[in-house]
């Protein structure tokens, strides 16, 4: 009995600095997605609450890199960082590489696209 909590307590140990990391849940738009409508703004929203001050996204298109006129944490949510775009993204593929500092100091980064048509 005692080998069998231990070993699960070692386990459970294992597993908890994995989910200590500021993970990308979703996005606005999400990974893939195709976009219909005008685009002047994106979403992330994440697992753990974000330091803004060394979190942020980079977003590239069919002409290079996008201006981004500002993004911040959500004011109602620590968890989501808005991004605004200095203008509306005409039709193309938009990829989006992000980087993130978890308020408990783990460091994490990916990408994903999308499409506006």
């Amino acid at each position: 009995m005692k080998r069998s909590l231990l070993a699960a307590a070692m386990a459970a140990a294992a597993i908890c600095p994995a989910l200590a990391q500021a993970n990308l849940i979703s996005g606005t738009p999400a990974d893939k997605e195709t976009m219909t409508s005008e685009l002047t703004d994106l979403a992330l929203d994440f697992s753990e609450a974000l330091e803004i001050k060394s979190t942020g996204v980079t977003i590239t298109g069919p002409s290079g890199a996008i201006a981004i006129a500002s993004s911040a944490l959500d004011p109602n949510d620590d968890e989501v960082l808005e991004v605004t775009l200095s203008a509306a993204l005409p039709a193309g593929t938009y990829r989006v590489a992000w980087h993130a500092l978890a308020t408990d100091g783990h460091k994490t980064a990916g990408t994903y696209t999308f499409t506006v048509k």
